[in-house]
């Protein structure tokens, strides 16, 4: 279990956040913000109105100090404090109508994105996979969506609600008394650069924290589904220092978040109030003079104080804007990753001419798409015939690329160059799901997922029957199935893992056989199998494979004799052709293969799908 973890993405491929524009990556959530963009223009009303009322407040002040307390009118007094208590009670209501009306549209707006995200996963080819972490793509699927909701639901309306606030307020000011007014605008054009050179820095450490916050979830990730290696090689200590790290470097990150917003809240909470107690002195001074009337100065205060959380908050809300727009960066990113191409849906299904069909490789080139361009190619001028319903087993050593091979017949690797036909239609130019609804493949690894035993098999053929399910499971030798507490109804966990591996490739099989499929692609299907039950589902699948034609990787003799002929896979290139016999009698490096002298499993190599190499 590696204790060190690469960056999640790319860097080459990112734009820095701080040469990005944060409102024009912001307006690309306008297609997932317009089907609710009546309720949310609603709610943004509503909270301009509520916010403009605590502007009224000021307004009734001045009337009751220059007129019932001038006057000693109790009376106007008592009805001045019902007009506050009515235009707060107002406000209150209004603000609450203002978070019934966004919660459920935003809700939707979160739930769109992430449904959209989900779906787009996977579509994305495999080599996108083999190149992002998936605990990226997780924070991006949760963390980074919520961050995108929240600000829909307040920093947005509430820039907008303080910004008209704060205009409105400012005009009130202004015809309460120019002077003081002028003096409370004093600080506008210093704050403005501020929050200008705050930005640029605030959006450089949240798309770092964010980041971290990825590489974190990957950690964890792998850590709880490789748990049992954890255990078994002692490595705890080394996943736990590995975790304290990287949670290390996200506390710097946050704290570095910390200081910047701190220091711009202690600038923008500073100045105004400077200014304000500027105006304050004055407009004592004036009073004291006979120049300005005490209701005059109560009412300019008191609209001044009203205005002190729209303006506190621009820093706030400056911040939050930030991170979203650097959750929606991240966001796009994987959106604006190509989909696999569909091919056409071509006319002309099997050629009827002898021979043409089945599987046939032409000319096939391969090399994965991250490789360097000086690097030879994984595969090179493949040319092979399995014939229709006939059986071809494919030998080599470790590292030939046999997996690679077995990989592009369902699409899983876009071709480099030459084609592969299944019954003489060029797989190119048909549509993916056709295509994985003729071939049916099972993987070296099996994988299971949280669901029952009858939901992993039928996945292979969602509509296949009782009965079917049944018989890929007798096929499998999946009998084991039957002991179980639900039989083919119980859950097998998170990954399988409490079932053994032979048990997980056993049920691997029969998801790849469950729907009689007529290509079968099997990547070394029996290697988690004792000899006895190897030999009993070798039994079981010659039934399967004599209805199908079928590309099987090979690396014991028992699986080779499976197979009606043999290909020898050695660098790259098909170098030998023909039955057991025939391969063992002419072909030196076959009998070696044979021999058991190189039978280990496959392992990756430095460019296959977990290291994007041969294998």
């Amino acid at each position: 279990m590696p204790t060190t973890h690469a960056p999640a993405t790319d860097p080459d491929r990112l734009v820095p956040a701080a040469e990005q524009s944060a409102v024009r990556t912001l307006l690309r959530l306008w297609p997932y913000v317009r089907p609710v963009r009546a309720r949310w223009a609603g709610a943004a009303a509503v909270a301009v109105v509520a916010s403009c009322l605590s502007l009224v407040f000021p307004l009734v002040l001045k009337w009751i100090v220059d007129g019932p307390v001038t006057d000693h009118d109790p009376g106007g007094v008592w009805l001045g404090a019902g007009m506050l208590l009515a235009l707060g009670v107002t406000e209150a209501l209004l603000f609450g109508l203002r978070r019934w009306l966004v919660a459920r549209p935003l809700a939707s707006v979160e739930a769109a994105m992430r449904g959209d995200l989900f779906r787009h996963l996977q579509r994305l080819p495999v080599a996108f996979h083999d190149r992002w972490a998936s605990g990226q793509l997780l924070s991006r699927g949760t963390t980074d969506l919520m961050v995108v909701r929240m600000f829909l639901a307040f920093p947005l309306t509430f820039l907008i609600v303080n910004g008209v606030t704060i205009v409105a307020g400012f005009v009130l000011l202004i015809a309460q008394d120019w002077g003081l007014g002028l003096v409370l605008l004093a600080p506008a054009l210093p704050l403005m650069v501020l929050c200008y050179r705050f930005e640029s820095k605030y959006a450089s450490a949240a798309r770092r924290a964010q980041d971290q916050v990825g590489d974190l979830t990957t950690v964890v990730e792998e850590s709880v589904l490789g748990i049992r290696i954890i255990k078994g090689f002692g490595r705890h200590r080394s996943q736990a220092r590995a975790f304290r790290d990287l949670s290390r470097t996200l506390r710097g990150t946050e704290l570095t978040k910390a200081r910047l917003l701190a220091g711009i809240l202690g600038v923008i909470t500073l100045l105004p109030e400077m200014a304000l107690g500027a105006a304050l002195v004055l407009g004592s001074v004036q009073v004291a003079d006979g120049k300005l009337s005490a209701g005059t100065l109560v009412a300019f205060l008191s609209t001044a104080l009203a205005l002190r959380w729209p303006i506190d908050s621009i820093g706030f809300l400056l911040a939050m804007s930030q991170e979203a727009a650097t959750a929606t960066r991240r966001f796009f990113e994987v959106m604006d990753e190509p989909e696999e191409s569909e091919g056409v849906a071509a006319a002309g299904a099997s050629v009827t001419q002898d021979g043409a069909g089945g599987l046939r490789f032409e000319a096939v080139r391969f090399r994965y798409p991250d490789a360097p361009d000086a690097s030879e190619p994984v595969l090179e001028r493949i040319d092979l015939h399995v014939r229709s319903g006939e059986t071809m087993a494919l030998v080599g050593a470790t590292g030939s690329g046999k997996t690679t091979l077995t990989a592009l017949v369902p699409r899983l690797h876009e071709l480099t160059g030459g084609r592969i036909t299944l019954d003489g239609r060029d797989i190119g130019s048909m549509e993916r799901e056709e295509l994985r609804t003729l071939v049916s493949v099972a993987f070296e690894e099996p994988t299971l997922f949280s669901a029952s035993v009858a939901e992993n098999v039928l996945m292979g053929a969602v509509e296949a029957d009782a009965a079917q399910l049944d018989r890929a499971l007798g096929v499998a030798q999946a009998g084991f199935v039957k002991a179980l507490p639900d039989a083919a109804g119980t859950q097998v966990g998170e990954q399988g893992l409490s079932l053994s591996g032979g048990q997980r490739q056993r049920l691997a099989l029969a998801r790849a056989v469950v729907g009689s499929p007529r290509f079968l692609v099997l990547d070394d299907p029996l290697s988690a199998l004792d000899v006895h039950t190897e030999a009993l589902v070798e039994a079981a699948l010659r039934e399967v494979l004599a209805a199908s034609t079928a590309l099987v990787v090979a690396h014991r003799p028992s699986t080779v004799l499976l197979a009606d002929r043999v290909a020898l896979l050695s660098g790259g290139r098909i170098t030998a052709v023909g039955t057991h016999q025939e391969l063992l009698r002419a072909n030196a490096e076959y009998r070696h293969l044979m021999s058991g002298a190189d039978l280990e499993r496959e392992d990756d190599g430095p460019h296959g799908p977990e290291g994007k190499g041969t294998r």
